[in-house]
């Protein structure tokens, strides 16, 4: 998490460039692999990390520019769930270090949203990406699932590339971080790499490396010796003498700040003469 102050003035800006409404937040929930508990790994909403820090699930905020007010909502974990997962800190804890003082519990967002359509207040949100961000959109503002993404405020959404788009000395470290690991998953990719192996075997070294620098892959590894089908995610072939690899991979730091490299090289160690005169 980056300091108070960043959060606090990257929301004041927001609220400059858009003017006036209400800003909804929509941050992600876990995800069900096959029941309730047993989840895939979390991924917070990329904006929401931006404007408010907090890398928790089942979230919501609002910025109320109308009325000067910053809320998060969210509910506390119970015993069943710390059981799982250990005693974590509170959420108005967290929501102070990222300079929201109002915290409200998750049943509440229903009614605040309400009492601002009743009032007219324009609400502002982005273009929904996943299941529940449709269905809560569809709960709290009555907006048709298949007219969700049309809805979505140009101007939230032209604010945040305009802010985005200019990355700041602690972002870029981060991004440096993220690029320095996606190299090291690469080189041992140039290392690792020889006939008999399977895509998946290699791919799953790549990962570890990413995993073990304290982050986590920033999308599915592509490791194919079919590089002319584009973002293949089958990994089962046995690699061959002769053939070219190709792996496009990425680590994401624990701020989700990621790389992006691409490389391809042949399994034999050195290039033939066919492969070398299309490098």
């Amino acid at each position: 998490m980056f300091s108070q102050s960043t959060y606090s003035n990257r929301r004041q800006t927001l609220k400059s460039k858009i003017g006036s409404g209400l800003i909804l937040f929509l941050g992600n929930e876990e995800s069900g692999m096959n029941y309730r508990d047993n989840v895939y790994p979390f991924r917070q909403d990329s904006t929401f990390l931006y404007y408010f820090g907090i890398d928790h699930a089942s979230l919501t905020a609002v910025i109320d520019i109308d009325n000067d007010r910053e809320i998060i909502f969210g509910d506390e974990l119970t015993i069943d769930d710390i059981v799982w997962t250990g005693p974590k800190e509170a959420i108005n804890e967290k929501a102070a270090r990222v300079g929201v003082r109002e915290v409200k519990p998750a049943q509440a967002i229903a009614g605040f949203l309400k009492d601002a359509l009743s009032r007219r207040q324009t609400i502002h949100f982005l273009p929904p990406y996943r299941g529940e961000h449709y269905l809560k959109l569809q709960e709290w503002l009555q907006i048709n699932p298949a007219e969700a993404t049309q809805k979505a405020s140009v101007n939230f959404i032209k604010a945040v590339v305009s802010m985005r788009s200019y990355k700041a000395e602690e972002e870029v470290a981060e991004i440096e971080k993220a690029v320095n690991t996606s190299i090291d998953m690469h080189l041992a990719f140039m290392r690792e790499t020889r006939a008999g192996m399977t895509e998946k075997e290699i791919a799953g070294k790549l990962q570890s490396i990413a995993i073990g620098q304290g982050g986590d892959i920033s999308y599915p590894i592509i490791l194919t010796v079919n590089g002319e089908i584009l973002h293949t995610h089958a990994r089962d072939l046995a690699i061959r003498d002769g053939q070219m690899a190709l792996c496009d991979a990425g680590a994401e730091t624990a701020m989700h700040y990621a790389g992006d490299l691409t490389r391809t090289i042949p399994v034999g160690r050195s290039f033939s003469t066919i492969q070398g005169g299309n490098v």
